[in-house]
C-alpha cells in the first residue's frame, strides 16, 4: 500500500496560517526571513529528516512543498538536506490557499489512485518515531473490519514529547496528547478523493472512526520561536534538560542526536 507524506516547508499559502499578513509578499517576507529561515532549517536538519532517514520501513513518499520564489540560495541547501532520500519529490509552487494545494498534491501523488493509501502530515519541526511508517501500514491491517462500511479511518498514536531544542541540547517533556499532526495518519480507499488535508488534524474524530494507539515515545513536538500555532498568547510547558537514558531513547526512537543538536544549533 502506497503511503505519501506531505511536508510544507515555509510555501506562501493564501491562508491556513495563524499568523496574518496582509500581502503575499508581507507573507513571504516574514517566511523567509533570514533568521526564522535558519531555526527551520536547522529544525530539519536535526528533528524532522533525521527519523524518516532512519524509518525501519522504507516505503514511502514524502513531497516537500516550497513557494516557486523560493530564494536559490535556501533551494539549494534544501535539495542538499534531502540529496540522500529517495522518497523526497521537491515541489515548487505559486501561492494557492493551502488546503486546496494540499489536497491536489496529495491526489496526484497517488500512483494507482484506484488503490487505497495512507496519507500523513509530517511538520518541519518536528520528530516521529523510527518505526513509524511501519506501525501506519500495521494499523491499515488492523482497520479493515472498518474498511468496508467507511472511505476513510484515523490513525493515531497519543503518546510522546514536547521539546525545546538549541545549542544546550534537547529540554522535553512527556506528553498524552491525542491526534497530533507528528504521529497520525489516514487510510483512504480506492476512488476516494479525500485526503488528510480535508481536515483540521485534532477535528478527524467527528468525521470519519479513528483507532488510537497508546504506544509510547511515538512523537517529539518541538516548541520554537516560530510555532504558527503558539504565536498567540499559550500556556507554557515546563521542559526539563533530557538524561543521558533520554538522550540515549532519542537516539534509538527518533533518530535525535543530540551531539548533532548542539553542533547545528551552535553553528554561527
Amino acid at each position: 500500500m502506497q503511503i505519501i507524506g506531505l511536508c510544507r516547508f515555509s510555501y506562501p499559502a493564501i491562508g491556513g496560517f495563524q499568523v496574518g499578513h496582509e500581502t503575499i509578499e508581507d507573507r513571504m517576507a516574514y517566511l523567509w526571513a533570514r533568521d526564522r529561515l535558519e531555526e527551520r532549517f536547522r529544525l530539519l536538519e536535526t528533528m524532522a529528516l533525521p527519523c524518516l532517514r532512519a524509518q525501519i520501513d522504507q516505503d514511502f513518499d514524502l513531497l516537500i512543498l516550497i513557494g516557486d520564489q523560493f530564494p536559490k540560495e535556501h533551494r539549494d541547501r534544501l535539495h542538499d538536506l534531502t540529496s540522500d532520500m529517495k522518497q523526497v519529490q521537491i515541489i515548487a509552487e505559486p501561492p494557492h490557499p493551502s488546503r486546496e494545494m494540499s489536497k491536489a498534491l496529495l491526489n496526484n501523488a497517488r500512483r494507482n489512485p484506484s488503490n487505497p493509501c495512507i496519507q500523513f502530515r509530517h511538520d518541519d519541526d518536528d520528530a516521529c518515531a523510527v518505526d513509524f511508517i511501519e506501525k501506519l501500514r500495521e494499523a491499515a491491517k488492523d482497520a479493515r473490519p472498518l474498511t468496508k462500511k467507511h472511505k476513510t479511518i484515523g490513525l493515531d498514536w497519543n503518546q510522546g514529547y514536547v521539546a525545546e531544542v538549541g545549542a544546550d541540547g534537547i529540554s522535553a517533556t512527556q506528553i498524552y496528547r491525542t491526534f497530533y499532526v507528528s504521529a497520525l495518519g489516514m487510510y483512504i480507499q480506492g476512488d476516494c478523493k479525500l485526503t488528510i488535508h480535508n481536515f483540521m488534524h485534532e477535528r478527524i474524530p467527528q468525521f470519519m472512526p479513528c483507532i488510537t494507539y497508546a504506544d509510547p515515545d511515538m512523537f517529539v513536538r518541538t516548541h520554537n520561536g516560530y510555532n504558527d500555532s503558539r504565536q498567540k498568547k499559550v500556556k507554557p510547558v515546563p521542559v526539563d534538560p533530557l538524561t543521558p537514558q533520554q538522550e540515549q531513547l532519542f537516539r534509538d526512537r527518533f533518530a535525535v542526536d543530540i551531539d548533532h543538536v548542539r553542533n547545528v544549533f551552535s553553528a554561527r
